[in-house]
């Protein structure tokens, strides 16, 4: 294994094209000749230019794998540049990728998922799945279940491994002392945190919920909520319904997670489902305790009663109890806000993680194809 081609035709930059991007940094680190095929002036093109990683221009739609002069294209680009591991995320650019990859004769066709939703049992899924893929790296096992969910009988156990994502020590920089100006300004008593998309998935309403709850006891406290989204309109009623402009204030876009979450005291997650709750780790790695629902991929990132709470969905009076109890225990905070630092440290570093990829796509041969 030498020539790795990272291939995201997203043009945002989320998280998928963050992970490609870093995964390509690290792999570049330890000599492969790295690629990454990606939307022209994307983000994620423009990034890869500052990192000197090479290019390669793409534009992908979902039957873009039906267009011969595409499929063509890329069977070109992989065979001029000899790649022998090609690496997806997106699921258009799966099937495209994909295929061309196979007929070019790439030896290792990879399907990164980090979604925890199951895939449809289509044809095409499962001639890509049988037949084509020869390794899948879910990002928890809750991500597995539901990916193998329709698609499990058509994969072999040695094709499918978990492997979580990792977050890189030498970019954070954040002084204990480094606080964003708006939370020094408006946050009073304890600091809440919350960061993601404002969507139902995030479950943002029920943070307001808990808010109502957590005032209703007569705690000194601010919650900021870090993200934009289509739920934002909904949360400025509830927050003026319940009279917690005080309480509750809405940060909108959120460049530096770093110091958002060195300026919070606790981490507050109310997502209905995660594949992996990145900023879970983001949080602990800056030694915030959690509190969170006990669903989904959460247990498998926090230790409940050890790095923070797990409580049963969708119990509020619960989760509200057991913040309040962290709210009143500086003690407390600091001892599980310990032991979730730690365990980021041994479970959830990056450079661990890719080398933990390239040990499984060495040691697993691409004779795992059915």
């Amino acid at each position: 294994m030498r020539n790795i081609c990272f291939f995201n035709s997203i043009k945002f930059w989320g998280g998928g094209e963050k992970l490609h991007l870093e995964n390509a940094i690290e792999f570049k680190k330890i000599n492969y000749n790295v690629f990454l095929a990606c939307k022209l002036n994307s983000t994620l093109w423009k990034k890869a230019a500052i990192e000197k990683i090479q290019t390669f221009p793409i534009t992908v739609g979902n039957i873009s794998f039906m267009n011969p002069f595409k499929l063509l294209r890329l069977i070109l680009f992989y065979r001029n540049n000899n790649i022998d591991t090609v690496i997806f995320s997106s699921s258009q650019d799966l099937k495209t990728g994909s295929i061309s990859a196979y007929l070019a004769g790439v030896e290792r066709i990879v399907y990164l998922r980090g979604l925890a939703v199951p895939i449809k049992n289509s044809l095409v899924n499962r001639i890509i799945f049988k037949h084509i893929l020869t390794h899948i790296i879910p990002n928890s096992e809750e991500t597995k279940r539901n990916m193998l969910k329709y698609l499990g009988k058509y994969v072999s156990d040695e094709r499918v491994k978990t492997i979580y994502h990792g977050i890189d020590l030498e970019k954070l920089k954040c002084a204990d002392d480094d606080k964003l100006e708006i939370i020094r300004e408006k946050g009073h008593g304890i600091i809440l945190g919350n960061a993601g998309r404002l969507t139902k998935q995030k479950g943002q309403d029920k943070l307001i919920d808990i808010a109502k709850k957590l005032k209703e006891r007569d705690i000194d406290f601010t919650l900021f909520i870090a993200g934009t989204g289509e739920l934002q309109t909904e949360l400025e009623g509830l927050i003026d319904k319940y009279h917690l402009n005080n309480n509750v204030i809405l940060l909108g876009f959120i460049k530096d997670m770093e110091i958002f979450m060195n300026s919070i005291d606790i981490f507050l997650l109310t997502s209905i489902w995660e594949g992996f709750g990145f900023v879970l780790v983001e949080a602990m790695i800056k030694s915030k305790p959690i509190v969170a629902f006990d669903i989904t991929s959460n247990p498998e990132v926090i230790e409940g009663n050890r790095s923070g709470f797990l409580v049963d969905y969708p119990d509020l009076d619960m989760f509200a109890k057991k913040t309040s109890m962290l709210m009143e225990d500086e003690s407390l905070r600091k001892t599980m806000g310990y032991e979730g630092a730690k365990i980021v440290k041994e479970r959830f570093i990056l450079g661990d993680r890719v080398r933990e990829i390239e040990s499984y796509l060495i040691t697993t041969a691409s004779s795992t194809k059915s």
